[in-house]
């Protein structure tokens, strides 16, 4: 029998990372926030998105590519309406700082929607909508990367977009509901994650760069694409979805594609709803948490599990992790290692 996977404290794992991220030169309240939104990924089951991710920021801080010192530049500020001018800092601080700028002004406005430009990565996306929920809000995040050009078009070969994620999370009286999902099939990690594992995806997902439909993760390696949500077959959703995601990003924000600009620089649009600014919490719950019982008590398929709602496996997850230790994907330590033996 195999042993099972070591378990790690999450405050030592927080700390740890917050260390190497001053020992880079991050200031401590940036170190912080940047430890504390990786590790949520890892807690929630978002291994690709979490502490994995810290090797590849540090190289990104050593470049010059992550600003360190200083805010984001305010490009127009309304009350309820607020645009960033990233300046290329953190992207979990930064996306951080505007959800908990959103949360302090919408018992004010009602909703609140901050656009930031040029924010650098800002990691897993659930882990924003899921801290708002838990406060009774409702909180809508989309992302882009305009330096990148992975996912194709419905009916085309050549790459357009980044997968441009999407998450919200919302109160149901019981379980809040946190879905974090891309307008393309997949994503740019996870094939780099099969890659890696010398796997390939269950169908094909992917298109080689001539166009070619293919299961070989690799072949974003050979100038291939991603197929949009929908596939082959009805692709036309993920790139109406695409297509939204960018106006409200980079159109917003005014910064974007046309910009030219490269790396793991991201397009934020965040959005913050109270519902009592409305018909009330007690009324949206009543709603919310009505259609959340029927889709967890609708008849599964035969052969599968009970009908899950989602966010509910990553927030069991999370609560399982502060518990009884967080288990770290395979590699992760391993890259940790010669980056604290290196900064000290």
């Amino acid at each position: 029998m195999e042993a099972a996977p070591p378990r790690f404290d999450a405050t030592a794992l927080q700390d740890s990372a917050a260390a190497l991220f001053r020992a880079a030169g991050a200031p401590a309240d940036k170190a912080a926030v940047m430890a504390e939104v990786l590790l949520e990924s890892d807690l929630m089951g978002h291994v690709t998105h979490g502490l994995g991710l810290l090797p590849r920021y540090i190289e990104e801080i050593e470049a010059g590519r992550m600003a360190l010192e200083g805010e984001p530049e305010v490009i127009a500020d309304r009350g309820a309406c607020v645009t960033w001018q990233g300046r290329a800092l953190p992207g979990g601080w930064l996306a951080m700082k505007a959800l908990d700028l959103a949360m302090q002004r919408v018992k004010t406005h009602g909703t609140v929607t901050i656009a930031i430009g040029n924010s650098h990565h800002i990691g897993c996306l659930a882990v924003y909508p899921a801290r708002a929920a838990e406060r009774g809000l409702v909180c809508l995040l989309y992302s882009s990367a305009p330096g990148t050009a992975s996912v194709a078009p419905f009916g085309a070969r050549q790459g357009v977009f980044s997968p441009n994620p999407f998450a919200a999370g919302f109160p149901t009286g019981d379980v809040p509901v946190v879905t974090d999902i891309s307008a393309s099939i997949t994503t740019n990690n996870m094939s780099q994650r099969l890659m890696r594992r010398g796997e390939r995806f269950p169908h094909p997902w992917l298109l080689e760069a001539d166009g070619t439909p293919t299961d070989d993760p690799a072949a974003i390696t050979r100038g291939g694409t991603i197929l949009p949500a929908g596939g082959l077959d009805h692709g036309q959703k993920g790139y109406g979805w695409a297509l939204v995601t960018e106006a409200l990003t980079q159109g917003l924000s005014g910064h974007g594609r046309v910009d030219q600009p490269s790396g793991m620089l991201a397009g934020v649009f965040l959005q913050v709803i109270d519902p009592e600014a409305f018909a009330g919490l007690g009324a949206f719950t009543r709603q919310t948490g009505h259609t959340a019982a029927a889709c967890r008590a609708a008849e599964p398929r035969p052969g599968l599990p009970p009908v899950r709602l989602p966010g509910q496996k990553g927030l069991s997850l999370r609560e399982t992790a502060l518990r009884d230790g967080v288990t770290l994907a395979p590699g992760i330590l391993e890259a940790m290692r010669p980056l604290a033996e290196r900064l000290g």
